[in-house]
């Protein structure tokens, strides 16, 4: 027997006693999570602050696949520059990739993929690889089981038939007279997205031209039958899209044929006015390797001498997405990303609790500020009495400001007490503008341009190597939704159309598709924190749906993962391995939600903190960014030390502009 608390005596309740004893070791477990979450922030703060480049950027190496290296070689060999120490690092590098099975995937655990190991193939050919070692034996071997040369996407047959491993004429036709195309017209350049329009203009000189090199050698052990090697194919019906497309290709090969000289000759010259106009300070093309690529074979083709200033310009830009390892070896980088992992950095460090005016913050303002893009670009084309005022993804990038990375930017600007607070509200507001001036006609917003939606690109013949247009994303529209709201224009009709547009995307599952990573976790980890901060309260049934869905695919050790076949199979929808960066999206939309003391969130904390390395960094080998849903996947390597940072943040700190009152302005 025993005292109660009114002076009377019973039996103590089991029941009671029970649930007193695990709330205490709940609150036990949950301080001692708590704690070890300080501790990973204060050791991923001092990792990331090592990893600023004096001038106030960073950036992480961006991984894709051997693709990159593969046409680097090929280019080098068409051009007739190779050299013996970068073809021997550049197969060191594509061999190291190789799986045991004897072919490449595009991406870390994922499956062969045709294309990618022709084109390894081939660059191993080059370097000096025999077809009977038992590496190429294996992957010939299982090419020709895929179907062959004849089975693979259109870019690598083209890369073939600059050897004339290929026939050009039995490549998709792709005109210089599109150039003519005014902007109304269907299939004109700006119907594709800007990193297609800048890889097809360059292009259709190499189709005009079809220039063929001395093959060093054969590749009849990659045909089914070399004597047949493109066996024809039963065309689509004529009554269906691919249908009518395949039959316009069959014009285009004989206009090929007739075409008027003097015409073909003015269309090939405009298109190299328009690639010489695009070409950035540093010598690249759009800041990405593809482009530049055939921008200079196309230059090349042209008469421009390997001398001239511009082929000059480009070909060193092309060294410098090289990235030469520790053992030799050097991988090529599709693209660079300081822009975009600055801000990410910024925003990671401000939440995690470093002073907003560190000097570390205000040197990377500063950087910020100087890569402000005032003059128009190609997007001016859709929007021309729009004033310029964004930032691109990369070092140089003055034709293509993007509109995920201005939102991110004035998202990290926001969270640093600067010098010159004048001179940032200014390119803030800049930045704002533009990106309202943006908004596609359905509320939303793409990447690069306003209302990139023309359903005829994808359906052309040469068009089979990923996304070419550029529609609005639920991930990039809830990064500007959010950038929006913090500025005060929760309220606006702009805003609270980009509101129902999300609203009416959320898949029936409860999450969001991502554009630009992987996948729903990415979409959904973008989405929630917008909406919240917008104003949505947490028991809106979206974010309700939402909250339910990501605790219903958290893993059962606590962190979170999605393949990239979630794009292509339903059933991986919220699947995979846990990563740092996933892990840290799903947190971002629990916290942002108000699930903070909630068992899911306490459990992926506590994978954040217990698979982090002793240097304050994490390690993740698989891939959670994407240049095309599931055709071109990107691992970025410093998603894996600033979303967990900045989730860790969040977890001790909370959100620093959670409990603002949005406020009635003008956009």
């Amino acid at each position: 027997m025993t005292a109660t608390t009114d002076g009377s005596t019973g039996a103590v309740d089991p029941r009671a006693a029970s649930a007193s004893r695990k709330t205490t070791e709940s609150t036990i477990a949950a301080d001692a999570v708590l704690a070890a979450a300080r501790r990973a922030a204060e050791r991923s703060v001092e990792h990331l602050l090592g990893r600023q480049d004096e001038q106030g950027w960073w950036k992480g190496d961006l991984a894709t696949n051997v693709t990159m290296d593969a046409e680097d070689l090929l280019l080098r060999q068409f051009l007739g520059i190779q050299d013996p120490a970068t073809v021997r690092a550049a197969a060191g590098f594509i061999r190291g990739e190789q799986l045991g099975d004897g072919t490449w995937a595009t991406f870390h655990g994922g499956p062969a993929d045709l294309s990618t190991t022709i084109e390894a193939y081939v660059a191993l050919r080059l370097a000096g690889d025999r077809p009977e070692d038992p590496h190429m034996a294996r992957a010939a071997g299982w090419v020709r089981e895929q179907g062959g040369i004849a089975a693979s996407r259109v870019f690598t047959r083209i890369w073939l038939a600059l050897f004339g491993w290929w026939k050009w004429d039995d490549l998709p036709e792709l005109p210089p007279e599109l150039m003519f195309f005014p902007k109304w017209v269907p299939l004109n350049i700006y119907d594709f997205g800007c990193w297609a329009r800048q890889t097809i203009v360059p292009l259709t000189i190499v189709s005009a031209k079809r220039p063929v090199r001395p093959a060093p050698f054969a590749l009849d052990e990659l045909h089914t039958d070399p004597a047949n090697p493109n066996p024809p194919k039963r065309p689509a019906p004529a009554r269906s899209w691919d249908g009518l497309f395949q039959r316009l290709d069959k014009a285009l090969h004989v206009y090929h044929r007739f075409a008027p000289r003097g015409l073909r000759r003015v269309a090939m010259n405009a298109a190299a006015r328009w690639i010489i106009e695009r070409q950035e300070n540093d010598g690249c093309w759009g800041g990405i390797q593809p482009p530049a690529v055939y921008s200079v074979i196309a230059l090349h083709l042209l008469g421009y001498d390997l001398e001239h200033p511009v082929m000059r310009a480009g070909l060193e830009s092309l060294d410098r997405f090289a990235v030469w390892r520790e053992d030799g070896t050097r991988m090529i980088e599709a693209c660079q990303s300081p822009v975009w992992d600055t801000c990410l950095a910024t925003i990671a460090l401000a939440d995690a609790g470093v002073a907003p005016d560190h000097p570390a913050l205000v040197r990377a303002a500063d950087w910020m500020l100087a890569e402000e893009i005032v003059r128009p670009g190609d997007w001016a084309v859709r929007r021309p009495r729009l004033e310029p005022g964004g930032w691109a993804f990369e070092f140089h990038n003055d034709n293509y400001p993007d509109i995920d990375d201005t939102a991110e930017v004035v998202l990290a600007l926001r969270r640093v007490r600067h010098p010159d607070q004048a001179r940032v509200d200014a390119a803030i507001e800049r930045g704002v503008r533009w990106n309202v001036g943006m908004q596609s006609r359905n509320g939303a917003w793409g990447a690069f341009d306003a209302d990139n939606t023309s359903p005829f690109p994808n359906r052309l013949p040469f068009c089979d190597f990923g996304e070419v247009i550029d529609p609005p994303s639920a991930d990039v529209t809830g990064h500007v939704v959010e950038m929006l709201a913090i500025e005060g224009r929760a309220e606006h009709p702009v805003t609270r159309r980009g509101i129902e547009w999300l609203l009416s995307e959320q898949d029936a599952g409860g999450g969001w598709f991502g554009r630009w990573g992987v996948n729903y976790v990415y979409g959904t980890g973008s989405v929630v924190p917008a909406l919240t901060a917008a104003g949505l309260p947490p028991s809106h049934p979206a974010i309700r749906r939402a909250v339910e869905w990501l605790e219903s695919v958290q893993n059962d050790d606590g962190g979170w993962g999605e393949d990239l076949r979630s794009y292509t199979e339903e059933k991986w929808i919220g699947q995979g391995a846990s990563t740092a960066s996933q892990t840290a999206w799903a947190l971002l939309a629990l916290l942002a939600a108000g699930r903070r003391d909630t068992v899911a969130v306490t459990r992926g904390i506590a994978w954040l903190t217990e698979t982090q390395q002793a240097d304050g960094s994490w390690d993740e080998p698989y891939f959670t960014g994407t240049g095309f849903p599931w055709d071109f996947s990107i691992n970025y390597h410093l998603y894996r030390q600033v979303f967990p940072l900045t989730a860790l943040g969040r977890y001790v700190h909370g959100d620093p502009f959670a409990g603002r009152t949005p406020t009635r302005e003008g956009a």
